[in-house]
Formats: structure tokens, sequence, C-alpha cells
């Protein structure tokens, strides 16, 4: 595929006239053709519109339209091959087995989404048949399905240059819910963006469905979020980046005459308890395998290890020893542009710079490269230096260990909301476990039991997402079948008649749903 530059807004393409700007080598640094216009604001406008158009019908469509778009949209990205890997190892800096791994994902997950349409279940259909003859009041015939919200704004992610982009998972649980998406492209990887913006352009108009349903712009700068976020056509935010990216955007969405919501995960530092036991048994293995957490994808992972927290024991000190070996062998890495790394340095700095801190292993250095970090505290000091629990995008891990349990407790419950916290654990430290479950549930959306929370599993029980500021909406995730709840609105039907009802609300059930049934889940006949 010959990348030209263009934005496509529905079924168009046509250059930017804003800011001109190009995708860089993200290991030499060089530009890389083509050159990329940003979109106006009449461009947003333009796309918006388009999307507000094609709502009505494509929520009208049937399931099996939906899911069949969803395939084919997966099969042209799967189709695009190594052109697309080059391409997005080149932007990104990332390696080509977690580009080709990360293609994997993004095509299976809009997959996924196809027969979660096809399934129903998201309709969350609850009928309440009338009983004319209750006392001492009659109640009327009520129905209850969800349905879709309408245009949705995506956001592409720096970090994932497929999986959270232009046809990543908050693109795929909107087009499932039946609302039109238009993509801001991170401008970090445009070339990446327009070679999978055009496959599910293309994969539309195949699908024979209005043009708006899908469109990409880019642009550099705060002004074309502003206007997309600030549109009366779009009705929900989907977005993953930094906390002041993702509370910027809400306040927009907030000062809007119709106030939308704004699904943002933003930050967190996924804490990691060495319980007693687990050091004991496996001190020197846990070690080691933290680096090879820590460090992967030169650290930038939004479910990255960055918090250890443990009792002193001969166990944690093999922990360190082992772990402070293996970042000594740590390869510098390639960061995914130079903002990052220049951040993640920054971070790196600050957290060596401080009162109380030591530096417990760090890795190789290079010029341009990011080397891993690895720090140590007490919880009195983490206490007192707040800057401590912030979060360090990259290779950047603190432990911190200390004799007081009870300290470290209130540590604990003193952390702000987190995308995971993960638990290493024996036998021995079961009812140390369970006394902490009930604090570690209000602190994360995912627990994890003997194992390391990078790499998320796209399937229907995953939950990424947590509380506030790992996401700006506990309730949800943006990862998994669930992600689909973001972008619907249950509709309750009183007293409709039964030719006027939607399809999923009707005696007959012609969509063969499982349904809620006078308070009972019953199977379709």
């Amino acid at each position: 595929m010959s990348l030209t530059g263009e934005m496509l807004i529905g079924a168009g393409a046509l250059r930017g006239t804003g800011q001109s700007f190009t995708g860089y080598d993200a290991a030499s640094g060089a530009a890389l053709d083509p050159a990329y216009g940003s979109a106006t604001e009449a461009d947003v406008a333009r796309a918006c519109i388009l999307a507000d158009e094609a709502f009505a019908p494509y929520r009208a469509a049937s399931p099996e339209i939906r899911a069949k778009f969803l395939e084919l949209a997966a099969a042209k990205i799967d189709a695009l091959g190594d052109a697309l890997t080059d391409r997005a190892c080149a932007e990104t800096g990332l390696p080509r087995g977690r580009i080709e791994g990360e293609r994997g994902r993004t095509v299976g997950q809009l997959r996924l989404f196809a027969q979660e349409v096809r399934e129903g279940s998201w309709q969350d259909v609850r009928l309440d048949p009338a009983l004319p003859d209750r006392k001492p009041l009659p109640r009327p015939d009520l129905r209850m399905r969800m349905i879709p919200l309408g245009p949705v704004a995506v956001f592409g992610a720096s970090n994932f240059p497929l999986a959270f982009s232009v046809a990543g998972g908050d693109t795929a649980s909107a087009l499932a819910a039946g609302c039109p998406v238009v993509v801001k492209a991170h401008p970090a990887h445009p070339g990446t963006s327009e070679m999978v913006g055009r496959a599910v352009q293309a994969a539309v108009k195949e699908a024979g469905l209005p043009e708006g349903v899908f469109s990409l712009l880019f642009g550099v700068g705060d002004a074309l979020g502003t206007a997309l976020v600030a549109d009366p056509h779009i009705k929900a935010v989907g977005f993953t980046g930094s906390r002041a990216g993702g509370l910027a955007l809400g306040k927009i969405a907030a000062a809007r005459h119709e106030p939308i919501p704004v699904y943002a995960e933003m930050s967190s530092i996924n804490p990691v308890l060495l319980l007693p036991g687990a050091l004991a048994a496996n001190g020197a293995a846990l070690g080691k395998a933290f680096v090879g957490s820590l460090t992967m994808g030169a650290g930038q992972f939004c479910t990255n290890p960055g918090l250890l927290l443990a009792i002193p024991s001969d166990g944690l000190d093999a922990f360190v020893t082992a772990a402070g070996e293996a970042m000594g062998d740590a390869a510098a890495g390639v960061m995914l542009h130079k903002g990052i790394l220049a951040a993640y340095e920054k971070g790196v700095a600050k957290l060596a710079g401080s009162a109380g801190v030591k530096a417990l292993g760090e890795g190789h250095k290079a010029e341009g490269k990011a080397g891993a970090a690895f720090f140590g505290t007490d919880a009195a000091t983490f206490a007192k230096t707040p800057h401590l629990a912030d979060e360090v995008f990259g290779a950047a891990g603190l432990l911190v260990a200390d004799a007081d349990l009870m300290a470290l407790a209130r540590l604990i419950q003193g952390l702000e909301g987190q995308l995971t916290i993960t638990v290493h654990m024996t036998e021995d430290d079961e009812a140390l476990f369970t006394a902490l479950l009930p604090v570690l549930e209000t602190k994360a959306g995912r627990i994890l039991i003997n194992g390391w929370p990078t790499g998320v599993e796209v399937c229907h029980a995953m939950v990424h997402g947590g509380p506030f500021p790992a996401t700006s909406d506990a309730r949800t995730t943006s990862v998994g079948t669930l992600a689909i709840r973001r972008f619907l609105r249950p509709v309750c039907y009183q007293n409709v008649a039964e030719e006027l009802l939607p399809a999923a609300l009707q005696d007959a059930n012609p969509q063969g749903l499982w349904r809620r049934l006078d308070g009972v889940m019953t199977a379709p006949v």
C-alpha cells in the first residue's frame, strides 16, 4: 500500500491544510515520508456530520451485518502483512515480534466483538409483562434494551500503534455497539495509522455501510482533539494516554452544552506485593522475572510493574540481588519517540535525586535510548514523598521494603487507583492475602496471583480499568467484550404495541436472545 499523507473523511481522502508533520524513525530519528497535513476545524466538522448522518442507518443494521463488517475489517488489516509490520516497527522502535503479536491482538479483538454482536447479550433485554389485575395498581407492559450512544471520538495511543489505535479496542467496541467512529491518529505513527485506516475504510465500502461509519483525522497540537471532543455530534470519547491529556479532554466534554462521557485510561504504577512465603521459596527467580516484566518493550506498557512492596528477609535479599544482576544485563531500549524518552529520563532523575531513595540496579545506557532503573526506599520515605507514587512511563521500578507490616498496609490503603495489583504468594501467605484482599479490590481493576501484569488477555472476563486515575470511570474496561457497554444506554418501552417493538423486544424473539423475563434469565425457544 502506497502512503499518501491524506486523512480519510468518510469515503474520501484529502490532505489536511493545517500544520504539516511527518512520522519519524524511532531508532534513528530520521523523518519518514510522506508528510501529513493537520485537519482543520472544518475537516473535524465534516467528519462528525458524516458520522451523525451514518448513525441512524448503522445502528439499525442487523447484528449480522455489523458482525460481518468487523470481520471484514480484521481480514483487511491482516492482509496488510509485512508492509504494516515494517512501518509500525520503524515509527515506534518496537521489535518485530511485538508488532506482529499486537496485530494479531487487533484483528482478534475485532473478530471477538463480531461474535459478541451476534450473541446479543450486550442488549441486556428485560421484559416485565403487564399485570392488569395487580392490586392496588396494575403494572404496564415494560420492556428494556440497550441502544448505542451515537458517534464516538477515539484517540490513538502512542504505545500501542495497533491494539489501542485506529482499529483498536475503543474503535472495535464502539463499532460493535452500533456507533460510528471518528479517530484522531497519534502523530507519532501516522503511516501505520493511514494503512489501518484505509483498510477499515475499504471494509465500510465493501460492507455497503454509510461512509460516515468511519473517519480518520491527522494533526499535531491540542486544537484537533479539542475541536473533536467539543463537536456536538460526538456523544462519547475513548482515550488512552497521559493523566494530563485525559483530564483536559474530560473538562472539554463536561463544559459542553450537552456533556458527554470520556472513557480515559491514564495512569497506573501497578503495585506488586511480594509476600514472605513467596520470597522465601522463590526470591531469586522472582527478582529475575520482575526485571523481565519491567523492561519488556522498554517498559512502555500501561501495566508495567512500577512499585514493589515487601518485608525485609533473606528471600527479599535474594530478590534484590537477582534483580540487580538482571538489570545489569538489560539492554538500553528504544522508546516510542523523543518526548517519551525525555519524560522517562526526567522521571528517573527525580527518583535518583530523592532523599531516602537508593539505587538497587541499572541497565545499560546508550545515546538516544533508555536505560532501565531500579530503586529502593522504606514506607516512611514513600509516605512523606508524594512524587514517589507518580508513574514513570518506562522501565523504572521502586521497591518499598519495611519491617512494619502495618506501615505497608497503610501505604496500600493510601495508593491511588490502579489498573492492576499483583500478589506473589504461597500457601503460607493465604491468611495475609485474605486480610489484604478487601483493600486490593478497592484499588485495582485486576488482581493477579503469581504472575506479572504486563500482557492483557482479550476475552470476556478481562477488566482493563480501575479507580481514578487508572481510568476516568472505574465501572468500565477498555479491553474485553464488557467494553461495549461504554457506548450503550438503556431505553425502556412502556405499553408499545408488539408490531411496533424493536426485534430484540418482540415476543417472538426473532434474534434468539437470552432475555430476563420477570427477573428470570430465559433461554430462547
